[in-house]
């Protein structure tokens, strides 16, 4: 059984997501940060606007790191978390902490889980549009 490489998340990919996700952030006008893990859990890319609350940076990373290790977006985890949810534990189970709020979202290639996107500084929702809306602006899903 042979299978196909793919390709890796390069920094190229990585910008070309932080400039859709900006683009998207700032025609809402939500100042925000962005964050692009590699497939590793390794930082590529990460920018915050100047007026994105200062802890908008770690929940745009925590969101990625987040999406990365469960391979799901985080506001598709959310319930999850609740209490009697399966993962209810999960959030302090791991020595990085994982963040269950919207704006996460897997990065895949042919199907392939190659990293992860992070956004924070707006509401939830709007975090998850605008990493949703730099997903659909690229090649990558």
């Amino acid at each position: 059984m042979s299978t196909t490489a793919v390709a890796p998340l390069t920094t190229a990919d990585a910008e070309a997501l932080v400039a859709a996700a900006r683009r998207a952030a700032e025609a809402a006008g939500i100042p925000v940060s962005i964050t692009v893990l590699d497939a590793g859990g390794h930082l590529l890319a990460f920018r915050r606007d100047d007026r994105a609350v200062l802890i908008s940076g770690e929940t745009s990373t925590r969101k990625a790191y987040t999406a990365l290790q469960l391979d799901s977006a985080t506001a598709d985890l959310v319930d999850a978390v609740q209490p009697g949810g399966p993962f209810h534990t999960l959030p302090t189970a791991l020595d990085r902490p994982l963040l269950f709020l919207a704006g996460g979202v897997p990065v895949r290639r042919d199907g392939r889980l190659v990293g992860a996107l992070g956004i924070g500084g707006g509401a939830p929702e709007q975090d998850h549009s605008f990493a949703r809306a730099a997903l659909d602006e690229t090649s990558l899903r």
